[in-house]
């Protein structure tokens, strides 16, 4: 975000190079980045996005509000990178009224967006090229058409199904997507197949397209009520398919396991916390062991192959411990976010020794409501928070005065940016209100998708580079 003086938005589709804008009456103010809960607006100011930070951004609104939601692993390729992209996804809804709620699959296509280079590589006439290049990009994104005539709107495509009370949180299977878990605010634990409507959204191009389509009515193949109270914590294992573990807002977490088509629940939860369990996070590298949080403030590490409690447990925060996350690229590594703002880093390699905290953060001041690694650059996470901030964060990074001045050199940056942000920080995504939670996409490199109270988000920061080779090819 930005900000500046703008009384009247105006279209710069024809506007060359040097031509005044509508707005050139108005004294020009330098533009500043936007800092929430430090800066604050003026009278004639007001909040801009800055669409060539993005190489693609994307919002949408499908009726109700949706706490969470899951992005469905496809076979349309393991590391796309060309637009338009098409993906799937499930979510939950939390309707005002309990029989007002469903479960959404949703088919996204025409995704669209450009690369844009971080540096200029080219100079014409001796000037640098980024000013004509930022023009042409802040021309495209505004506009509805490429100039080949194609819309660039994405296409939604869904598909409901009934569901009694509010979708605290749902995930899909790694292994089989088409098998989804809900937890309602009811206290009942659901395991759903979608493959009939997955299937119907995969072979139509207008299924589902005008988003208006009822609830169909489709039973679980699993209803478990037996945990005391309603929750929020669920995983599947990405190592066994179909191992699954859910836990509530008691303390309580039961673990299930596949069998014949169905799933068993041990009766017997596993007990080590004080507090609600908010979230849960299987090992990505042992297949029996999983992590917990609480609102007790501490993280607990299980075998499920050894009793009923934890194998350790150590204070992570001082607060509520919301969310957790294992990375997948690193194991050793969990994130871990809390009520007050806080998020952490522990090495679970010297967690015997004591401290296992090796980074810590209290850029937000709001809640953490969602954290997660990237699946494609082992150092890098993205966070979301209750001040309507999505960050993104590279952990790698130092501050290198003189890289940074090179770096203002060659793109000409005259952006006053604030001087006291950690050097890890990447990038900051604002726009939407009440964030509950994101997502990066497993198999596009760079996209992550974020859910609020007024509606989704799909963006893409330009500034988030991946390399990685073609798993495909």
């Amino acid at each position: 975000m930005v900000r500046s003086i703008n009384p009247k938005k105006a279209k710069r589709k024809n506007k060359k190079k040097g031509e005044a804008s509508s707005s050139a009456s108005v004294p020009s103010m330098p533009t500043r980045v936007w800092q929430p809960g430090v800066d604050k607006l003026e009278e004639g100011e007001e909040l801009q996005c800055d669409p060539s930070a993005y190489n693609s951004l994307h919002g949408f609104h499908v009726g109700w509000p949706c706490l969470s939601f899951d992005i469905l692993g496809d076979k349309l390729g393991l590391n796309r990178t060309e637009f338009p992209h098409t993906l799937y996804m499930v979510a939950g809804t939390q309707a005002e009224k309990a029989p007002l709620n469903s479960i959404g699959l949703f088919k996204i296509s025409n995704v669209s967006g450009k690369r844009r280079d971080v540096v200029p590589k080219t100079v014409v006439n001796g000037d640098d090229a980024m000013e004509d290049e930022d023009d042409e990009d802040e021309d495209s994104d505004s506009d509805e058409e490429s100039e080949d005539g194609a819309s660039t709107t994405p296409i939604i495509q869904v598909r409901r199904v009934a569901h009694h009370g509010c979708v605290n949180r749902i995930r899909a299977m790694p292994q089989n997507p088409h098998i989804c878990v809900s937890w309602a605010d009811s206290g009942h634990v659901q395991v759903w197949d979608m493959s009939s409507h997955l299937n119907a959204l995969a072979e139509s191009e207008t299924e589902g397209k005008d988003g208006t389509s009822p609830a169909l009515n489709h039973a679980p193949l699993v209803n478990f009520s037996g945990h005391k109270d309603e929750g929020y914590a669920i995983d599947w294992s990405p190592a066994t398919a179909g191992r699954l573990l859910s836990g509530d807002c008691m303390s309580m977490i039961h673990l299930w396991e596949p069998a014949s088509g169905s799933w068993t629940v041990d009766p017997i939860p596993l007990t080590g916390h004080t507090a609600s369990v908010e979230d849960l996070q299987w090992s990505p590298a042992e297949a029996n062991v999983f992590a917990s949080c609480s609102v007790d403030g501490t993280i607990a590490l299980w075998d499920v192959r050894v009793g009923k409690t934890p194998a350790l447990s150590f204070k992570a925060h001082n607060a509520d411990v919301n969310v957790i996350s294992w990375n997948r690229l690193a194991s050793c590594m969990l994130a871990s976010g809390s009520d007050d703002g806080a998020f952490s880093i522990h090495d679970l390699r010297v967690i015997k020794e004591g401290d296992a905290k090796v980074a810590h953060f209290e850029y937000h001041k709001h809640p953490i409501t969602s954290i997660e690694w990237s699946a494609h650059e082992s150092s890098t996470l993205a966070v979301s928070s209750g001040d309507n901030q999505l960050t993104i964060w590279d952990l790698s990074l130092e501050k290198d005065e003189e890289e940074e001045a090179e770096f203002k050199a060659q793109t000409k940056e005259y952006v006053n940016t604030p001087q006291d942000l950690p050097p890890q920080l990447l990038f900051v995504h604002q726009g939407q209100k009440d964030l509950k939670e994101l997502h990066w996409h497993n198999q596009i490199p760079g996209m992550i998708i974020s859910t609020a109270e007024d509606g989704f988000n799909i963006l893409m920061p330009y500034n988030i580079q991946n390399t990685l080779p073609d798993l495909a090819a």
